[in-house]
C-alpha cells in the first residue's frame, strides 16, 4: 500500500523523505484513534449519563483506570515520535549540514515576492554582497564587482537548479519581512528570516521540475511568489552552470558592469 497517495502527500523525491514520513504516519494515526475513541465515548457518556437515567446530579464524576491507562497511553506514544523519531533525525540531518566539495551551496535570498538564488559558480566560492551595489533591475542581492571571488557567480529568480545525488545546502535568509521555503517533494520547510542566514538541506533522488512555494502569508502579492526547483543528472547540471557563467560573463561585458 503506498502511504503517501493515503495520506494525499506529494511526490517523495528526496534521500530524507521517507523518515518526514513516517512521522507524518504515526501523528494521523494517533490523531484518527483518539477521535475515533473520544468519539464513541462522548456517543456512550450522552447516553449513560443522561439526565432520564441520572436524574439527580452526580458532583464526584466516575471512577476507574480507563481515563488514567488512556491518558498514559497518549504520553508513551508521544514520547516515543519524539524520543524515537524527531529527536534523531533532528540529530542525523538538522545539526549535520554537509559542506565543501561534498555538496552544491546556493543562497537563497527571499523578497516581496520573489526567491532570489545565488550560486557561487564554479570556484565554489560566494562573492562579497553589499547594499551600495545594490540594483533592483541588475543586481538584486548587491553583489561586489571588484570581489574577484564573485567573477564566477550568477544570480536567478524563481528557478533553482540542482544535481540529483547530491546534497544541496540553502542558506536562507529574507530581504524584508518574514518569509516560508517550503519544496513539499523534497520535504523542507524552513522560515525566512531577516537578519539570519539559515541553512536547510537535501538530497534530491528524482530528476524533474517541482514546486518551490511560500509557506508564510508575506503580503498582498503573496500569491505570486511562486518557483520551481529542477532536479538535473550531473552531466546537465555541469553544462547548465557553464552556460550561465558565460552568459553572466557575457551581460557584464556587455554592460559594463564588471568593470
Amino acid at each position: 500500500m503506498d502511504f503517501a497517495k493515503f495520506f494525499l502527500l506529494p511526490e517523495d523525491a528526496s534521500l530524507h523523505g521517507y523518515k518526514i514520513d513516517i512521522i507524518i504516519y504515526l501523528i494521523h494515526i494517533l490523531m484518527f484513534v483518539l477521535f475515533v475513541g473520544w468519539g464513541i465515548y462522548f456517543i456512550y457518556v450522552l447516553f449513560r449519563f443522561s439526565k432520564k437515567r441520572n436524574p439527580k446530579a452526580n458532583y464526584h464524576g466516575g471512577h476507574g483506570p480507563f481515563s488514567t491507562v488512556i491518558e498514559v497511553g497518549v504520553v508513551v506514544f508521544e514520547a516515543v515520535l519524539l524520543l524515537g523519531f524527531s529527536i534523531p533525525f533532528w540529530q542525523s540531518h538538522i545539526n549535520k549540514a554537509p559542506s565543501g566539495d561534498n555538496a552544491v551551496e546556493v543562497r537563497l535570498v527571499a523578497e516581496q515576492f520573489a526567491w532570489n538564488i545565488h550560486y557561487p559558480g564554479p570556484d565554489n566560492l560566494f562573492g562579497r554582497v553589499d547594499v551600495e551595489f545594490f540594483d533592483k533591475a541588475n543586481n538584486p542581492l548587491g553583489l561586489d564587482p571588484n570581489d574577484p571571488a564573485g567573477k564566477d557567480d550568477f544570480v536567478m529568480i524563481n528557478q533553482m537548479y540542482v544535481p540529483i545525488g547530491k546534497p544541496v545546502v540553502i542558506h536562507l535568509s529574507s530581504k524584508d519581512v518574514i518569509h516560508s521555503l517550503n519544496i513539499p517533494s523534497m520535504r523542507i520547510k524552513q522560515d525566512a528570516i531577516p537578519g539570519l542566514s539559515i541553512p536547510v538541506w537535501f538530497t534530491p533522488t528524482k530528476t524533474g521540475k517541482y514546486e518551490i512555494a511560500c509557506a508564510q502569508l508575506c503580503g498582498i502579492g503573496h500569491y505570486r511568489m511562486k518557483g520551481y526547483l529542477t532536479v538535473l543528472i550531473a552531466e546537465e547540471y555541469d553544462a547548465w552552470v557553464q552556460e550561465q557563467v558565460e552568459a553572466a560573463a557575457q551581460g557584464a561585458d556587455e554592460d559594463d558592469f564588471w568593470n
